[in-house]
């Protein structure tokens, strides 16, 4: 089962950074809820929270139960836990874990920043490869093109780690919509993805929330995401 936002995005560099680094107009903690669908069908629901463990570090966290079709049947679960430091408005990562579970397979996935050096063990395969500073990784992505977009950016290029590399992702605002998800009804940034690999596009009210009101992703498996209730704490 694959549930969550930008399953080919990456991972990246950020040691804890002094509390005077940080940006004051970054968001600092949150809770957000969404039901996901695969082809327009029911899937599952997911719970994303942004909260500091302290030291200038921030957990962000999306959990993603299966509750529809093959994916409550097998009792399909997702975790992505990503530690970062936000360095200016961008969340550079720290650490990444991500935990799939099932009766049908398990999958492990965790990436570790040591030094220069970003260090990914995939299941049962390992990688390492040169970080570069500011990388996002593919959990908290949705996070940092929400940053971006509030800052007034209309396009932007993030360093994403991939499994085994960094790949420079570019992303535009292409329009308004108005869209309309379990949470309401809004008028709508929508963001595409701007490179070859152009198959992600997401609705954000930057005015309103750092993460997109809405996500359709077509690699990984045809899903979307719909933000159901957002809490800011």
């Amino acid at each position: 089962m694959k549930t969550t936002p930008l399953l080919r995005a990456g991972f990246a560099l950020a040691l804890a950074l002094p509390v005077a680094a940080f940006a004051a107009d970054v968001p600092q903690s949150f809770t957000a809820t969404y039901h996901v669908l695969q082809g327009g069908d029911p899937l599952g629901d997911a719970t994303i929270t942004l909260k500091s463990i302290g030291g200038g570090k921030y957990e962000y966290s999306n959990q993603t139960k299966g509750t529809g079709g093959l994916a409550a049947i097998a009792g399909a679960n997702v975790v992505e836990v990503s530690q970062f430091a936000w360095s200016g408005k961008v969340p550079a990562a720290i650490s990444y874990h991500y935990q799939l579970d099932s009766s049908f397979k398990s999958k492990t996935r965790d990436l570790t920043i040591h030094g220069n050096t970003v260090q990914v063990q995939d299941t049962k395969k390992s990688y390492s490869y040169a970080a570069v500073p500011n990388m996002v990784e593919r959990n908290t992505l949705p996070l940092a093109l929400g940053v971006a977009l509030a800052a007034g950016q209309q396009q932007v290029t993030f360093p994403v780690a991939v499994k085994q590399a960094v790949e420079n992702q570019s992303f535009k605002v292409s329009g308004k919509e108005k869209v309309t998800v379990p949470a309401g009804s809004f008028d709508a940034q929508r963001v595409d993805r701007a490179d070859e690999a152009a198959s992600f596009s997401a609705w954000y009210v930057p005015t309103k929330y750092p993460v997109p009101v809405k996500l359709a992703q077509k690699d990984g498996g045809d899903l979307t995401l719909e933000l159901v209730s957002f809490k800011g704490n």
